[in-house]
């Protein structure tokens, strides 16, 4: 009977430290995720910052994206803040809002700079049109005039 309790006994303590194992692995498999979110998130975010430096070169108006920029980094640093005190659900979360801002931000910063880069060829054309269109305005004028002047002289000249 002796072996019987002890049975139990150790099966019962198994089951017990099979659990607390089992929570254990939870959360070290939940702390790299939000590791993993974290990483993930700061990379969007940083790549969204050099989209927008690439659009505002371009020429587009990126107020509003600095704006939402400021929002994701914001939210990467609660993230943060959450990581330091161990809540790796809530890590995972605002790394993950945070890094959907990002791509937002990025998404609309390539945008943003595809138009403007499209507006400033647009302007360009225009201004070698416009150029083309002179030069030959004023040669035609000047080619007038010079004729004009030219018949008056024939004219002073019979007179």
């Amino acid at each position: 009977m002796s072996g019987l309790k002890f049975s139990l006994v150790l099966v019962m303590f198994l089951i017990l430290a099979s659990e607390f194992l089992m929570v254990a692995a939870f959360a070290a498999v939940s702390e790299d995720v939000a590791v993993s979110a974290l990483r993930d998130a700061k990379g969007v975010v940083v790549s969204a910052y050099q989209t927008v430096l690439e659009a505002e070169e371009a020429g587009a108006n990126v107020s509003g994206l600095l704006a939402r920029l400021n929002e994701a980094v914001g939210v990467l640093s609660l993230a943060r803040k959450a990581y330091a005190v161990g809540d790796f659900e809530e890590t995972a979360f605002l790394a993950d809002s945070s890094r959907d801002i990002g791509s937002e931000v990025e998404h609309e910063a390539v945008m943003l700079k595809n138009q403007a880069l499209s507006e400033g060829l647009q302007r360009m054309v225009f201004s070698v049109i416009a150029s083309v269109v002179s030069v030959v305005l004023i040669a035609a004028g000047s080619f007038w005039f010079w004729q004009f002047l030219k018949k008056r002289s024939v004219q002073a000249a019979v007179l």
